[in-house]
């Protein structure tokens, strides 16, 4: 790792190239261990380079941006990891199009819509990530998603190629897209709202941050909603009908509060957010007959069992 190091240095400086960085200073569970390599890009430019590189020198990366939706092992990440956030989060409203770098954060993208008075991405403004990943999974909450305001996306492809794909060709469904098996990475976004009345908007805002104060919790890390939600159903109400409110493993527990979250009451390891995600799947399983899916992205080596 130190060639890929010293490489990634001389193109877009020390500064912002870090080695063994523990990766629970970058995720919102605040778990994981050491990535080999820390890469934050500036630009455009600095990202395609450092992936370059990475592909360049046979080198595993992973891009993230403000860790909302990710457990890393205990082990960290053996590569490196590139984190397109704060410094590749600018904004740009012109109209009715909202013109964005991947880095920008959701909660800040919905506060720029409500101040040029444009409807449609209230839904968002709760949601803890970034539109990188947004765009990736299609994410979405109170009966809204990605989907229904996205109109272009610009990605790196697997050829070095950046290009404007539109919103149609992602084949945009719940928690999904076709940008991960075709292994692009997003450098951008283009949503298009529409006109609304800015009180009308901002009580829509409120609303939505009153439910998710009082039923979600947000005092304590977590990842978000750790399961999908099966056809049918909800992940929260099937594992409080197994009984498993409360239920712990290690720092990691189960949310009193919203069944559907899985959080750090204080030092848990991936490990314990591991097993405990595979025990609430058995016993949910076995309670209800359904198998839970896991909405959280799971990066580095975990024990098997």
């Amino acid at each position: 790792m130190q060639n890929i190091s010293e490489l990634l240095v001389q193109e877009i400086g020390e500064d912002r190239i870090l080695t063994s960085e523990h990766m629970n200073r970058h995720t919102t569970f605040r778990i994981g261990g050491p990535a080999d390599v820390f890469a934050v890009p500036r630009t455009v430019e600095e990202a395609v380079e450092i992936v370059r590189i990475c592909r360049e020198q046979g080198v595993p990366f992973y891009v993230i941006g403000n860790g909302s939706n990710l457990l890393v092992s205990d082990e960290g990440y053996r590569g490196v990891i590139v984190q397109i956030y704060k410094n590749m989060s600018e904004i740009s409203v012109i109209g009715d199009t909202m013109t964005v770098q991947a880095g920008a954060m959701l909660s800040v993208m919905a506060k720029r819509a409500l101040e040029h008075g444009l409807a449609g991405f209230e839904f968002a403004s709760g949601i803890p990530g970034t539109v990188g990943g947004a765009v990736v999974m299609n994410a979405g909450a109170y009966g809204g998603e990605m989907k229904d305001v996205l109109e272009e996306v610009t990605v790196l492809t697997e050829d070095g190629a950046v290009k404007a794909v539109p919103a149609e060709e992602l084949e945009l469904g719940y928690r999904h897209s076709v940008i991960p098996q075709k292994g692009w990475i997003v450098l951008g976004a283009k949503l298009r709202f529409q006109e609304g009345d800015s009180k009308e908007i901002s009580a829509r805002m409120e609303e939505m941050k009153e439910r998710r104060v009082s039923k979600q919790p947000l005092d304590l890390p977590s990842a978000g909603s750790t399961f999908k939600r099966p056809e049918g159903n909800f992940a929260g109400k099937l594992i409080m009908e197994a009984g498993l409110r409360g239920f712990s493993v290690g720092g990691a527990q189960v949310s009193e509060k919203h069944c559907g979250f899985v959080v750090n009451r204080g030092g848990a390891t991936a490990e314990d957010v591991y097993r405990l995600i595979g025990e609430v799947t058995a016993r949910v399983r076995e309670h209800s007959g359904i198998t839970l899916e896991p909405e959280i992205k799971m990066l580095g080596t975990f024990p098997e069992g």
